[in-house]
């Protein structure tokens, strides 16, 4: 079942049409069992498989159209499937099928010196507004996860993935529909038009209650400027990497080329590499030799400059920069005192690691640097939910409310209190 486009020009009319039967259908969704949500993720992960020529297909015009179009190797590389690419997606369903269904679990109970018994009990959210740009893989695993986690949703994807995030919604209506549970619980916006994107953020006449935004930094301070409903979102992704000077060498080689180089597309891709000023005559040459093999240009303050003189120069902008490509900005610290106060002054509290074997530095690492995600001797690019034992994540929230960090099945909960009394009134 493939998600067509609509020819409607009315897009009020379009959007207000799918909140109301996105909100019809979360109730249904929200008593649903566990068995049969699980047996919808496995029919939508089946369906993946068995489509997986046809995903393909559509996916090789929306990549076609992505470099007609000039778009950079950062977001072609998010855009593109694979094979492998779609046996993950569907891994990624199941594994999401495997978790433990969080609705209507006991997050905390007590009993008051009068006899009532308090539980605070998981909840679905209720319907999600998932707004992303050049990922079709985001349709699958916001859909996944929003199932298990007794949500309706709609989805927005951008007019890079259109074809794409088509294919992909048809497969999992199509899981749906196989379960017996309401196919409009999962809603894919039929026009590329943004003034979809504009009806969303007013909050389609009271039918959302969340909305997740997933892309660039355009898209997302949008979203937090002018949605009408509560946002999950991070604004980028410019991620550390501290090599302390109780670093192992080896160890913060593999880790800055991983951190770096795996993928950096990503937004846990590290984007500045800090270097205790105490192992420059021992670190930092060949951590930026292995960078540089790997194919990453390096940007260099003064003093790195001096040490490694086929560095570029960096600039100031080049430390609050989200590269998304094989570029990396590189910079001595005085010890873990300086890579906190470099950190706290141009992070996006979105992902920061630490390379070192002193103790002492690590916890200050951890006491003291206020971001979602921080890592110990590991890469920046475990920043994923499906890396965290989650399934797989909407996105990273880099906020201070409810979610933080990967966004998963319990993030796309709130909760509600449950009274039991014998008879009591209050005097």
């Amino acid at each position: 079942m493939l998600t067509k486009p609509d020819t409607r020009t009315d897009i009020s009319e379009l959007m207000a049409e799918m909140g109301r039967r996105a909100r019809a259908a979360a109730r249904p969704l929200a008593l649903a069992g566990t068995a049969t949500k699980n047996a919808a993720l496995a029919a939508m992960a089946e369906a993946i498989l068995r489509r997986s020529q046809a995903i393909l297909e559509a996916n090789a015009i929306d990549m076609a159209a992505g470099v007609a179009n000039g778009l950079a190797g950062s977001f072609l590389d998010r855009l593109k499937l694979t094979p492998a690419r779609i046996e993950g997606m569907a891994a990624g369903i199941r594994d999401i099928a495997a978790l433990k269904d969080p609705v209507g679990e006991t997050i905390a109970e007590w009993d008051r010196p009068n006899g009532l018994h308090i539980e605070r009990v998981r909840t679905p959210l209720g319907i999600i507004g998932v707004i992303f740009e050049s990922r079709p893989n985001v349709t699958a695993d916001a859909g996944a996860l929003c199932i298990k986690a007794g949500n309706a949703v709609i989805l927005r994807g951008g007019s890079d993935s259109v074809n794409s995030s088509r294919a992909i919604h048809g497969c999992l209506v199509e899981g749906l529909e196989a379960a017996g549970l309401p196919t409009d619980a999962i809603q894919l916006v039929p026009v590329t038009d943004r003034a979809a994107v504009g009806e969303m953020l007013k909050g389609l006449s009271g039918n959302l209650d969340v909305i997740i935004p997933r892309g660039g930094r355009s898209l997302v301070e949008r979203v937090q400027t002018e949605a009408r409903v509560p946002v999950f979102a991070h604004l980028e992704g410019i991620c550390h990497l501290y090599v302390d000077r109780s670093a192992d060498l080896g160890m913060a080689v593999t880790i800055a080329v991983n951190a770096k180089m795996r993928r950096t597309g990503i937004c846990g891709a590290a984007e500045t590499l800090l270097v205790d000023r105490a192992c420059a005559d021992t670190h930092l040459v060949p951590i930026l030799e292995a960078l540089a093999a790997a194919g990453c240009e390096i940007r260099a303050d003064a003093e790195v400059l001096a040490r490694y003189p086929q560095a570029k120069a960096a600039t100031d902008a080049d430390w609050s920069t989200e590269y998304l490509d094989a570029i990396i900005s590189v910079k001595l610290v005085d010890g873990v005192s300086g890579a906190i106060d470099h950190i706290e002054t141009w992070s996006s509290h979105h992902t920061e690691a630490i390379v070192a074997e002193d103790a002492a530095a690590v916890e200050r690492f951890f006491d003291e640097i206020d971001s979602a995600i921080l890592l110990h001797n590991a890469s920046t690019q475990f920043a994923d939910g499906g890396e965290f034992g989650m399934g797989a994540e909407i996105g990273i929230a880099t906020g201070r409310m409810h979610a933080r960090g990967p966004v998963g099945v319990e993030q796309l909960t709130s909760f509600k209190y449950r009274v039991r009394g014998t008879g009591q009134v209050r005097p």
